[in-house]
């Protein structure tokens, strides 16, 4: 990777362009006003550079609360469910990846908006859970790979928001909790099962037992992020080309036969494996890879 190979100064300066470029692009009259908003990670002439050919494809779903570290509200909660519908309508061979991300660095997601929830009612609050937990569904089961950049807090229904991704990135000021325990009530947007799947039984209980908060280091020991980085923006987009690399059709079967595991006896699971295996064998990307690897040379993969 080019990316891999710059010092230590240089890989500071493209980082900070990253992030400015972030910034920079997510201030249009329309987006500066959203709570939360999709969008290409590359969407001007500019990005469009040789370097960043391989992240063609790479879409991005962006909080954009900072003022409140990304507290969740119903609007936010609304436009997030907006955002994976529009992604869910794209061709697969359009977008390949999401990543799930702040528009500000140092953020993710503190949380639900407690200033919000006291002025809701019993059954608003009620309603507000099941959008939320309907939108983590939703999130789950896209057809591509998505990943969580974990560059701050993820509190909360933070941390199951970062849990409905496939896979997560965090780094140096990552802090992960789910202290609803300390309030009295207990994870309500499914918490409780998709961390219990992720770290088994016996961690789980303790982190939801204590809300005790984990830091980056100490959740990619647990399995609770995948990778830890002083740069996590840049660790999603090194991870993102390595995915993207594969083939969209053979990723999202993967996706489909993996995620049954959880919840499938074995034989079941091997039968569904065997399914989404055969209805490969006959696609355009198949025999491109065939092809590609004969040939010695890259596949380029269309989805069909």
């Amino acid at each position: 990777m080019l990316l891999l190979a710059l010092t230590r100064p240089t890989r500071a300066v493209v980082q900070r362009g990253i992030r400015t470029l972030i910034t920079t692009t997510t201030t249009t009259s329309t987006d500066s006003t959203s709570h939360a908003y999709l969008r290409p990670y590359l969407q001007s002439k500019d990005d469009a550079q040789p370097e960043n050919e391989d992240l063609e494809g790479v879409m991005c779903l962006v909080l954009n609360r900072p003022e409140t570290k990304n507290a969740l509200t119903v609007r936010m909660v609304e436009e997030m469910r907006e955002g994976i519908a529009k992604l869910d309508s794209m061709p697969i061979s359009s977008a390949r990846i999401l990543l799930l991300h702040s528009s500000q660095p140092d953020l993710f997601c503190s949380g639900a908006d407690l200033r919000e929830r006291r002025t809701m009612s019993t059954s608003q609050v009620s309603s507000f859970l099941d959008s939320l937990r309907d939108m983590l569904r939703e999130l789950e089961g896209i057809k591509i790979p998505s990943i969580a950049v974990i560059d701050g807090y993820a509190l909360g229904g933070g941390a199951e928001l970062a849990l409905g991704c496939d896979l997560r990135v965090g780094g140096e000021n990552t802090k992960i909790a789910l202290p609803e325990t300390k309030l009295g009530i207990i994870p309500g947007a499914g918490g409780t099962q998709r961390l219990t799947h992720l770290v088994g039984v016996s961690k789980a209980k303790e982190l939801i037992y204590t809300g005790r908060h984990i830091d980056g280091v100490g959740a990619e020991c647990i399995g609770l992020i995948n990778t830890y980085s002083p740069q996590p923006f840049q660790s999603a987009l090194s991870l993102s080309r390595q995915i993207i690399s594969s083939a969209p059709l053979a990723l999202a079967s993967a996706k489909t036969a993996i995620t049954a595991a959880t919840r499938l006896p074995l034989e079941d699971g091997l039968d569904l494996e065997r399914r989404v295996y055969n209805k490969l064998l006959d696609t355009e990307d198949r025999q491109e890879g065939l092809k590609a690897f004969k040939e010695k040379r890259k596949a380029v993969f269309k989805g069909r």
